[in-house]
């Protein structure tokens, strides 16, 4: 409703993750290219993990894009609440390879045979995998398995597996450890800067059709940024509500005030909506704490004292 009042051909802060609006920062440029370069080296196995709303699912996106001019067969799963047979079920229809059995051995000839003709064809497949961190252990080895499907010099499927922080915490655990080892690349994706944050809410408006005219004041560029912690769907967010409220009062330029009254809708005062605790400052005349170094601080200390308890006689231990 407010894009004639603001000059506008498109909503410019949709949550959804179109690719049009990749905003391209030094990690972004980095992880696009280090997916690409994976998928075209037969790397095998990459991995790009991200806090929540920094646009992997965007990345992807417009990774899948890229893929498809190039004519790559992908297959993408968005959903990972799956088991092993669906899992594999979803994968072979994606990919469009017919399959009548419902056994798994004659899936994974099947899905063999149809690699091996791609790379004999100069072609190669890649399997994305999101939300990876919802995926069972059972389901990642499976995946792993999965790059068993080989040459003697090259992997003949490629497999992106994108997630949240928590995903590497699990590929950690010493049973997922074949397939850690198996990860050839990795990238991430980050919150923005100050600079960053006005430029890529400049750049939505501008795809979305903006002539140019100041349509956020300078300060509520600042303040959004604050908020949001540069997360960009939090950025999207707050720029959205903030149009509609400034459209209801009829002000062509967004003033700070009407940041802050959208963040206090959202309860980001404090920065935890957008994945962020921010520390309250330190008293005056007293020193800051620091937790970090507080807890390595702990961390040594509980290390020194079991391996003096390794030293006491048997006896003597308590």
């Amino acid at each position: 409703m407010y894009k004639d009042f603001y000059g506008l051909r498109a909503n410019p802060f949709n949550v959804n993750p179109d690719p049009r609006y990749l905003f391209l920062t030094r990690h972004t440029e980095e992880a696009l290219a280090c997916l690409t370069y994976g998928i075209q080296s037969r790397k095998g196995f990459v991995l790009l993990t991200g806090e929540v709303g920094t646009g992997k699912t965007t990345l992807i996106n417009k990774l899948l894009e890229w893929l498809r001019l190039q004519q790559v067969a992908t297959a993408f799963i968005f959903n990972s609440r799956l088991n092993t047979p669906q899992f594999l079920d979803y994968m072979m229809a994606d990919f469009g390879i017919p399959c009548d059995s419902k056994a798994k051995s004659q899936i994974l000839l099947r899905l063999y045979n149809w690699l091996l003709d791609r790379y004999r064809a100069g072609e190669t497949a890649v399997l994305i995998v999101d939300e990876a961190q919802n995926l069972s252990d059972e389901v990642l080895e499976e995946i792993r398995m999965l790059t068993n499907l080989e040459t003697f010099t090259e992997k003949l499927l490629q497999i992106v597996l994108v997630g949240q922080p928590e995903l590497e915490q699990k590929l950690k655990q010493p049973q997922l450890r074949q397939l850690r080892q198996r990860l050839t690349l990795r990238a991430k994706t980050h919150p923005l800067t100050l600079d960053e944050t006005k430029a890529y809410v400049q750049q939505r408006l501008r795809i979305a059709g903006s002539n140019g005219h100041e349509i956020f004041d300078p300060e509520s560029l600042v303040a959004i940024h604050r908020y949001a912690n540069g997360i960009p769907r939090v950025i999207n967010l707050l720029c959205e509500h903030c149009l509609v409220s400034a459209f209801v009062d009829q002000q062509k330029v967004i003033a700070p005030p009407v940041v802050d009254g959208v963040a206090r809708d959202f309860d980001l005062g404090d920065g935890t909506a957008a994945g962020v605790m921010t520390p309250p400052p330190p008293a005056p005349g007293v020193e800051k704490f620091d937790l970090v170094e507080a807890l390595r601080s702990l961390a040594t200390i509980a290390d020194r004292l079991r391996d003096e308890e390794k030293d006491l006689p048997k006896e003597g231990k308590l």
